[in-house]
């Protein structure tokens, strides 16, 4: 009977000592994935723009290897969909233009902006087909307007519209992505189209798209860099980092427009001239967020919430991660 005892002891003492083992290695693997997840930055962006250059050109990833980092990049149809993703956490940081942070902010996502781009307002536009009737904004009252919802061109056809004394309600618009959007543009299914840089450009290239107004006059049009809230916190020395490169590729860009157009040509898919042209109409550099952009943004923020396009104001100086004066 003691012999018994002695062995069913033994054998507790060595499932309880294997259970310690195996738990202990456990934790030892979920620590170290953990560590290495940590150690991936994950980075959304469009069809073109300077995270676009650098993701080609992988020079973030020689700067941040030596750190123990590494990149993960995912492609974007537009800004309302990158900060969906931001949103629930697929994401440490994009662009957009200067609407998706607003829809985003008053949607609740943690994002905060930590640099701007120059105001670029010719590299938007709405467009109709070469033999469309219509010639002015003011044609455009009662007509299917193509746009992606929440996105940069959607404060310029707001803008437009009130501009030419046209309400809001008087338009019908049908909310697409860029590529769903061309296709309806093409068909006739719309009978216009408010759209971005490069895709602009492209409609203008192949279909002989006519500008009915760009966004002079109208709008900043800025593209913005955000990062999630908890990202920008923990992490604020990459930020700089990914500032730093941002700043070497747009002066690179600026001195080299022919051949960063040819060297994106085949991996976007669009023809070199056409990148050239979206170049050359583009303003070029990269800017700390200041006061007055912020307060630029919080009238369009206040421009959304008076028609309805959001649900509740929002006060945009709380998404900041810094401001300089």
């Amino acid at each position: 009977m003691i012999k018994k005892t002695r062995t069913l002891l033994l054998s507790f003492l060595l499932i309880t000592i294997s259970f310690i083992t195996l738990t202990g290695c456990d934790q030892t693997a979920s620590s170290k994935e953990k560590d290495a997840t940590d150690k991936i930055i994950r980075i959304g962006f469009q069809k073109f723009g300077t995270l676009n250059i650098l993701k080609a050109e992988g020079t973030l990833e020689k700067v941040l290897e030596p750190k123990g980092y590494k990149v993960k990049w995912t492609e974007f149809p537009g800004g309302p969909q990158l900060l969906e993703a931001l949103n629930v956490g697929s994401l440490d940081l994009g662009h957009t233009g200067e609407a998706p942070p607003i829809f985003a902010q008053a949607a609740g996502a943690p994002i905060v902006y930590f640099a701007n781009e120059p105001t670029n307002p010719k590299g938007e536009a709405i467009l109709v087909p070469k033999d469309s009737p219509i010639q002015s904004v003011k044609d455009l009252k009662g007509k299917k307007i193509a746009l992606n919802k929440g996105s940069n061109v959607h404060y310029l056809l707001v803008q437009a519209l009130e501009e030419y004394g046209i309400q809001y309600e008087e338009i019908e618009p049908v909310f697409l992505a860029p590529a769903d959007a061309r296709a309806a543009f093409e068909q006739g299914s719309v009978d216009a189209w408010v759209i971005w840089d490069p895709f602009f450009a492209e409609a203008e290239a192949k279909t002989g798209a006519r500008i009915l107004v760009d966004g002079t006059g109208l709008v900043q049009n800025r593209e913005f860099f955000l990062a999630s809230k908890s990202f920008a916190e923990k992490h604020s020395e990459l930020l700089d980092i990914v500032y730093k490169e941002i700043e070497k590729a747009e002066r690179k860009t600026i001195e080299n427009k022919a051949e960063v157009a040819a060297f994106l040509s085949p991996q976007l898919g669009i023809e070199a001239e056409t990148l050239e042209k979206v170049l050359e109409r583009r303003t070029f550099g990269i800017e700390k967020i200041t006061k007055k952009t912020i307060e630029e943004q919080q009238k369009i923020a206040d421009k959304f919430y008076e028609l309805q396009l959001i649900p509740k104001k929002i006060d945009t100086s709380e998404a900041l991660l810094k401001v300089d004066s």
